[in-house]
């Protein structure tokens, strides 16, 4: 028999024993912050484009790759492939290269006016696309305000065609997309040290040689984020194509509409989905290798030149170097003393700067008159004042219950996206969990997933379980495409909070439940504001999902806009166009309130 001694030395000590409890503890916090937005994703979005893509490889019978072979039989399908790549990539590159100026000068200014100019870029970029869109209809008809002032001015005797052709379908897309590029790269440019060109400078580096060696490599992360972010965006539009291309401007996401609100056919849609899905998946590979995706949050760039190889680094350093002397050769040729010269490069700068501005604002701008006009056309310039389209809409019972639709979906829609996306911040941004760079590449798995290819998914998900025409089913649905914005917005406002807040009230005895209800929260309200904000400004300008999923004679306000526009031009656009430019607006200065608030405190 055993002795008592030996069993209690064969006991182990309990120190040594591992604390279940606090594991348990450990593992529940982050899961319970986690599962919100995962079941959200995964409901919502990885199971019902799940779906879609696995009909093009079954039909009810077994497994079939008829239609990847339908697909490519035909030279059609890759002709509108390359031209939605061509479209894309011209797009990309307009965009960044006229946004690269405005985020460089926003960047470089002080906060009071910062935020003057910071105001026209996000006016624009939450302006409604159709909004913008049907502008340029009007600017580049026939009968538009470009024509008419060449003709009145004798430079022209007949109206040029300027719509329905490639050109037209760039111009609206960049002016559409180069907002977005602006603040993607002006997150990164934000957190650039400002005292690294000065100090090059003051080591007797020439101006264009700063900029170029020691400034713009800086910046590249938020040019890659910018690039990646128009892109994608821009590889999934229809909009703009349908209204402002012809049939030689026919982009993919338009064939996908066409396979599934006229044809039915849903495995053919799921192949054109497909591939259009591999390619952005391929983009953002290529990308997350490059740069990091942490940069797409306004984080730093987790990788460097370091993984680029020795020769693409002294190609890339003789290219700065070529274009820092051909700067200095330039600025050389304007008065000779160096203080002058660097005040005509900045002047010149901000001149290009305001006219830039003034691209993406004039467009819609031009609707206020437009929506005051007498006349039964859209006819420029305005004959007469009239409020009888305004009168029209208040009158129409379509448009009224669209636009009660499309608030109380974006109020939901807010509410839904800040309870879900709040903690999701709060883990990536305080959380230890392991493993945050694939959980944010999840958070931003809406963003990767064109919208045309979620919508699509969602209708034949909605179809299924009897959830078309539902606006609980919208509110699903938009806060799908909207938490992402929630979660990269309130993880900015939590880098900015000071922790030592919260460690000095639980310091004073406070439970973490009472710090976050009497300290973090009160703190962060701004930004929580801001936040919904945002993501009702998502849900109220949503089109792609509303047009599959809205279903019935009540849709939403950007669905009923779709339908005026693709049936009649009418002043009654132009006056909700004004409407929602200033609804919009009114949005933007609230949320700009509220930022400041929140900085302040």
């Amino acid at each position: 028999m055993m002795n008592r001694s030996a069993l209690v030395a064969e006991q182990p000590h309990p120190e040594m024993l591992p604390n279940r409890p606090a594991r348990w503890r450990a593992w529940l916090r982050p899961g319970a912050m986690s599962a919100p937005i995962v079941i959200l994703l995964l409901v919502m979005l990885v199971y019902p484009v799940g779906q879609l893509l696995l009909l093009s490889v079954h039909n009810g019978t077994g497994f079939t790759l008829v239609e990847y072979k339908r697909l490519f039989a035909s030279s059609v399908y890759v002709d509108v492939l390359l031209i939605t790549l061509k479209v894309s990539l011209w797009t990309t590159f307009f965009s960044v290269l006229t946004g690269y100026p405005i985020a460089y000068l926003i960047s470089s200014l002080t906060r009071e006016r910062k935020n003057r100019l910071l105001f026209w870029v996000l006016l624009s970029f939450w302006t409604s696309f159709l909004v913008r869109t049907f502008a340029w209809v009007v600017l580049l008809g026939r009968n538009g305000v470009i024509n008419q002032v060449l003709m009145g001015l004798g430079i022209i005797d007949r109206p040029m065609n300027l719509l329905y052709n490639f050109s037209a379908v760039v111009v609206g897309m960049v002016h559409a997309l180069m907002p977005l590029a602006v603040l993607t790269m002006l997150s990164v440019m934000e957190n650039i040290d400002r005292r690294l060109p000065s100090a090059a400078a003051t080591l007797g580096a020439r101006p264009g040689t700063v900029f170029w060696k020691v400034y713009f490599p800086l910046s590249l992360p938020g040019v890659a984020a910018g690039a990646l972010m128009v892109f994608v965006t821009a590889i999934g539009f229809f909009i703009t194509p349908t209204l402002l291309g012809g049939r030689h401007q026919t982009m993919i996401t338009q064939l996908i509409i066409d396979q599934v609100m006229q044809a039915l056919n849903w495995g053919f849609a799921g192949a054109i989905s497909v591939l259009l899905l591999a390619v952005v998946l391929i983009v953002f590979l290529i990308y997350d290798r490059l740069v990091g995706l942490s940069t797409m949050a306004g984080g730093s760039s987790a990788r460097g030149p370091k993984h680029g190889g020795g020769f693409g680094r002294k190609l890339g350093d003789v290219i700065l170097t070529v274009l820092g002397n051909a700067t200095d050769l330039v600025i050389g040729l304007l008065p000779k003393r160096r203080k002058r010269a660097a005040e005509g490069a900045s002047l010149t700068l901000r001149v290009v700067v305001i006219l830039l501005l003034v691209f993406l604002s004039a467009p819609a701008f031009l609707m206020i008159p437009l929506s005051f006009d007498s006349a039964s056309g859209l006819a420029w310039p305005p004959h007469g004042f009239s409020l009888q389209w305004y009168r029209q809409i208040t009158e129409s019972p379509l448009w009224m219950q669209a636009i009660t639709r499309s608030m109380l979906v974006g109020i939901g829609t807010g509410i839904l996206s800040m309870l879900i996306g709040t903690p999701a911040a709060f883990l990536l941004v305080r959380g230890g969990m392991k493993g945050k760079a694939a959980m944010l590449a999840f958070v931003l798995a809406p963003i990767v997933v064109p919208r045309m290819i979620i919508a699509v998914g969602v209708f034949y998900f909605f179809a299924k379980i009897g959830l078309i025409g539902s606006s609980y089913g919208l509110v699903l649905a938009h806060t799908v495409v909207a938490v992402p914005y929630v979660v990269i917005t309130m993880m900015a406002v939590l880098r900015n909070y000071d922790t030592r807040l919260d460690l000095a009230a639980q310091s004073m005895g406070a439970r973490p439940w009472a710090t976050l209800r009497r300290v973090t929260f009160p703190i962060l309200g701004a930004g929580l504001m801001s936040s919904f904000l945002f993501a009702f400004a998502t849900s109220f300008d949503e089109l792609t999902i509303a047009l599959f999923s809205s279903g019935g004679l009540s849709t939403t306000l950007p669905k009923q806009f779709w339908d005026e526009i693709t049936m009649q031009i009418s002043p009654v656009i132009a006056a909700v166009s004004t409407c929602l430019f200033a609804f919009i607006a009114v949005l933007i200065w609230v949320a700009d309130r509220l930022r400041r608030r929140s900085l302040a405190s």
